[in-house]
């Protein structure tokens, strides 16, 4: 039975201070539809516009994960997006009345919380994952980086951090079980050094800045009257260095609590490729900048890998739509009708079928004593199909019509002649959104790749 996707039952808010922005505010989760997806709006600012929680969408990674569309921005949103992951939550329309997510504790404990209050839904529409099937790697030798993904049944993780410090030198953490997120990774708070938190100070860059929500960490000698500053500029008590080389401002959760917490934003930057993944993740020195590159990787390779809908196909098998059906859907009609018959149709792909006969009249002109199906046609074919996958969402094709936006990438790989049994598979590259779909095709005349390349196609009414 397949995997469904879930949404919260009820809306629940958080309030809190933005650490960078020093901005007071609320966060609210609301229920949303199957296929909504993550987003964030911005309900503080003009119309307020809404930002999708994707990958294409981040613009900086500095001190946190920033995502912005059409000039509107969400900082810091990493700790929610891996609160939401843990949770296995799908679709969430999360309202904001600021720029920044409450930074709280520095952990995801109170997402945990308020996501534990609001409940979780199913709902009636497949869960799709991203599935790994080969390694996928990215090293930088210059900034100290390794990440990489290899085929696993479950979302799993391990981590390294080695900051070359007597007090924060080497670090593991695993995660074999996303469902463990909320008591093993969830409480996990940021850290920063001691040179590091001046620094922000000084350039007053931690407007919201609190000795409660990071785990500060002493890599020199400091005298006791500069803490004693420290602690007057964030209003707190007089503190000390406690022999693990910490404030004495907290106690640590855990042992390793520095490298689970990397784990946690490891798992919230990854959450911007939109699906939930199954795959082994290892990461050695993760940050936001290799954690949103990592994601990019994926989310290229994934785009140009050869799909996994492959021959052999089961051409006698009855159609999902034949040429009546598929005239009720399209308004393509002979001889420019190039699809004979729908062979299968999900939510994420379709496989149609065309038979190449010596009848088809572009044979009467192209190449006539050695005939050869055009190239152009054969996209064409290609097109049709994607045409059919697109408007059999809606429930009155009639009335619509697709047009491409754009065609990319395409190779042609060997010549198509009568006799021959096109297959075309097309796969969504991305979910659909305002009517524009983007996918991946491929056609084949038995277990060979004839043509290949990607497309983007509209729908709108008549």
């Amino acid at each position: 039975m397949a995997d469904k996707q879930t949404t919260i039952t009820r809306s629940v808010s958080v309030d809190g201070t933005g650490l960078h922005t020093g901005q007071q505010g609320k966060l609210t989760f609301h229920p949303a539809p199957a296929n909504h997806g993550i987003k964030f709006r911005r309900i503080d600012q003009d119309k307020q516009p809404v930002i999708d929680a994707l990958i294409e969408n981040v613009v900086d990674t500095s001190r946190g994960t920033t995502i912005a569309m059409n000039g509107v921005r969400v900082y810091t949103i990493e700790h929610v997006l891996a609160t939401l992951t843990g949770f296995g939550i799908d679709n969430v329309l999360i309202d904001l009345d600021m720029e920044e997510i409450p930074i709280k504790d520095g952990s995801a404990y109170y997402f945990v919380k308020a996501l534990e209050e609001a409940g979780s839904t199913t709902l009636d529409a497949d869960r799709t994952y991203i599935t790994i099937t080969e390694e996928i790697k990215l090293v930088d030798a210059d900034k100290g980086f390794e990440m990489s993904i290899s085929p696993a049944d479950r979302f799993m993780l391990d981590v390294e951090i080695d900051y070359g410090t007597e007090v924060l030198n080497v670090q593991h953490a695993s995660l074999q079980h996303i469902e463990d997120f909320k008591t093993e990774i969830a409480p996990c708070r940021t850290f920063v050094f001691l040179h590091e938190l001046e620094y922000l100070l000084q350039n007053n860059l931690i407007k919201g800045g609190d000795l409660s929500n990071a785990i500060v960490f002493v890599n020199r000698k400091v005298s006791q009257q500069e803490l004693d500053r420290l602690a007057e500029l964030f209003q707190k008590p007089r503190v000390k260095v406690k022999d693990e080389g910490i404030l004495n401002n907290l106690d640590l959760h855990f042992e390793n609590e520095p490298a689970r917490h990397k784990l946690l934003d490891v798992i919230g930057d990854l959450s911007l490729l939109g699906k939930p993944i199954k795959g082994h993740v290892k990461a050695k020195r993760p940050g936001h900048f290799a954690n949103t590159q990592f994601a990019r990787l994926i989310k290229k390779q994934l785009k140009t890998k050869v799909m996994n809908i492959k021959p052999p196909f089961d051409i006698y098998q009855p159609p999902v739509f034949d040429i009546n059906g598929i005239q009720k859907i399209i308004p393509h009609r002979p001889p420019f009708l190039l699809v004979d018959k729908i062979l299968e149709i999900t939510d994420q792909y379709i496989v149609g079928l065309k038979n190449v006969t010596m009848n088809e009249p572009f044979f009467v002109g192209h190449f006539p004593q050695e005939p050869v199906m055009p190239g152009v046609l054969q996209v064409e074919a290609m097109a049709q199909t994607g045409g059919i996958f697109v408007l059999h969402t809606v429930p009155d094709p009639e009335n619509y019509i697709t047009y491409f936006l754009k065609i990319d990438d395409v190779k042609f790989r060997h010549k198509v002649v009568p006799g021959d049994t096109l297959i075309f598979v097309l796969e969504l590259t991305s979910p659909v959104r305002r009517g524009i779909c983007n996918m991946k095709g491929i056609a084949y005349v038995g277990d060979k790749v004839v043509t290949e390349g990607t497309l983007m196609a509209q729908i709108a009414k008549k």
